[in-house]
């Protein structure tokens, strides 16, 4: 299981497009965004995030796009909507933007402790969406352990990590040839995915997640099976 590492995602961004960098997206001209002037758009992810990882958010929104999913940033998708004061307008907006979407990602990080938005964000979400929130942490020097838990509230949320798709086996019973199942994990681990963890353990694609899925573990799959069976 890993987690994002703030260093990995700084060497990416030369990788990914220009027009889909920090450095091209902030010299954009600046529109007024009103709560009139929102189109009726949706989003699988809000990304909430402290505006001092500005430099990595755009690579996350790319890496996040490149799996499939479509991306809110305040910043990038309203253009530079401001985050500088707290004010009715913004919030009423990034209301707007959250009740469109079917998930909040917080980007937790040592910026993200000093930031205001994100905590309101976050309770507001969870108020709309409950169990719709999963938080990501970026880690810089280790200050993330790969199985993480989230002080205070962060705790009460499941967290996100990129794995190969190899690790969805490790919590599912197959049936089939040993040699083809190998084949199977060889193909799946050239793959990457984003998973939902409440442990290490315990754990679900992110994509099962945002249609309705709930973390399981491997006990939870047998005695799913168990039930079925009983059943018929």
């Amino acid at each position: 299981m890993a987690l994002f590492d703030y260093k990995q995602l700084k060497e990416m961004e030369m990788q990914i497009p220009k027009n889909k960098s920090y450095d091209y997206l902030w010299k954009r001209a600046i529109n007024e965004v009103t709560i009139d002037s929102i189109k009726e758009d949706s989003f699988d992810i809000f990304l909430s995030h402290s505006y001092n990882d500005k430099k990595i958010i755009p690579v996350l929104k790319y890496l996040f796009e490149q799996m499939g999913y479509t991306v809110y940033v305040d910043w990038i998708t309203d253009e530079l909507l401001s985050r500088d004061e707290v004010d009715k307008k913004t919030a009423e907006v990034l209301q707007k933007r959250m009740k469109q979407s079917k998930c909040l990602i917080y980007s937790t990080s040592d910026n993200s402790k000093n930031s205001r938005w994100m905590p309101w964000e976050l309770g507001y979400f969870d108020g709309i969406r409950t169990k719709m929130v999963g938080i990501l942490p970026i880690r810089i020097d280790e200050n993330f352990k790969d199985d993480f838990k989230g002080e205070e509230y962060l705790g009460l949320y499941y967290y996100i990590s990129i794995d190969k798709l190899s690790r969805d086996l490790e919590h599912t019973v197959m049936a089939m040839e040993k040699s083809a199942l190998e084949q199977m994990r060889q193909n799946m681990s050239k793959v990457d995915k984003l998973f939902i963890n409440e442990n290490s353990s315990k754990f679900i694609l992110f994509k099962e997640w945002i249609n309705g899925g709930t973390p399981y573990t491997l006990e939870d799959e047998y005695e799913k099976i168990m039930e079925e069976h009983k059943k018929e």
